[in-house]
């Protein structure tokens, strides 16, 4: 049966991309296709039926792609100012040490243990925020000495080495 004319400008055909598929931009991110702001290319439809009418994603213009990556060398630029800064906090971490002050028997062994939350409380007294999952310590500190342990920030960010000297607590009198 043929179509009229206002049922043919109902059914607008979309670009094709170069595999045949229709290329769209994602407005949000969806499972097992890509995040928000990915260029895809799936079957006219996927987004026909699902993609399109639900918002998920808009046909992939010439304008949109533009606009996609004029926001993604924004947030390109806001990350790299995230990590620089990230960066500076490693630097003062390793040039810092922590003491902390724990009772212990006579050979030295403590009778608690210094852990993570230790390391972070003393390093927030110092005026330096990390959280508990940035400091990776290999078990707890049993016993007084020098310790060194790794503060890891960020993925891309190299990790920083803290001195921890643990210490009887001083005796007032």
């Amino acid at each position: 049966m043929p179509r009229s004319p206002e049922t043919k400008r109902a059914f607008k055909r979309l670009p094709k991309g170069p595999s045949g598929g229709i290329e769209l931009l994602l407005i949000q991110s969806v499972d097992n296709l890509g995040r928000s702001g990915d260029i895809v290319e799936v079957k006219p439809g996927f987004a026909n039926n699902y993609l399109i009418p639900q918002g998920l994603a808009t046909v992939a213009t010439d304008h949109h792609k533009r606009m996609v990556e004029k926001h993604r060398a924004k947030i390109r630029a806001q990350q790299e100012a995230r990590l620089a800064g990230l960066r500076e906090i490693v630097d003062k971490i390793a040039e810092e040490s922590v003491t902390i002050e724990s009772k212990a028997n006579e050979e030295g062994v403590l009778y608690g243990s210094v852990g993570i939350a230790e390391i972070v409380g003393a390093l927030r007294a110092k005026g330096i925020t990390v959280n508990n999952e940035h400091v990776l310590l290999d078990g707890q500190i049993k016993e007084h000495g020098l310790f060194p342990v790794n503060i890891r920030l960020h993925q891309d960010v190299e990790n920083a080495e803290l001195k921890v000297w643990v210490v009887p607590p001083a005796v007032e009198e």
